[in-house]
């Protein structure tokens, strides 16, 4: 597979960023950052076609850095699958609500990582076809 795809990774526990780096790094380019205000500064840089999201991060957590990428122009159609250890399920209806397409528990499971991954990068690359079609 080419890497026609990338994935931001914002997660302050550098053990998850390694190990998500590995789980995904065949299919498609990484970009990795340990903080929020980092991953806000990468997303507006990189446009990633995927943001996994860490929700327990110091300073600014997962939830507001969602808020501020949606407030951007830039980056607010950019999906964003949580990715924590918050594994109540009033947890993930509150990740859901806020706007994220998808909730991955911790520890996760590689197999389901990449499942939900594949399955978010499909429909922006269709979703990415379809304005592209509608252009011409």
């Amino acid at each position: 597979m080419d890497k026609n795809n990338s994935v931001l990774i914002i997660d302050d526990d550098t053990s998850n960023l390694l190990e998500l780096s590995h789980i995904l790094g065949t299919d498609y380019n990484i970009y990795a950052v340990t903080d929020g205000m980092s991953g806000l500064e990468k997303a507006k840089k990189s446009l990633p076609d995927l943001i996994l999201l860490d929700i327990i991060m110091p300073e600014m957590n997962g939830y507001e850095v969602l808020a501020e990428l949606q407030k951007s122009g830039i980056t607010e159609n950019i999906p964003v699958i949580f990715i924590t250890g918050l594994n109540d399920s009033a947890d993930e209806e509150k990740g859901l609500s806020l706007g994220a397409v998808d909730y991955i528990c911790k520890p996760f499971n590689e197999v389901i990582v990449k499942n939900r991954v594949l399955n978010q990068i499909k429909i922006v690359n269709l979703q990415r076809a379809l304005n592209n079609t509608r252009r011409s």
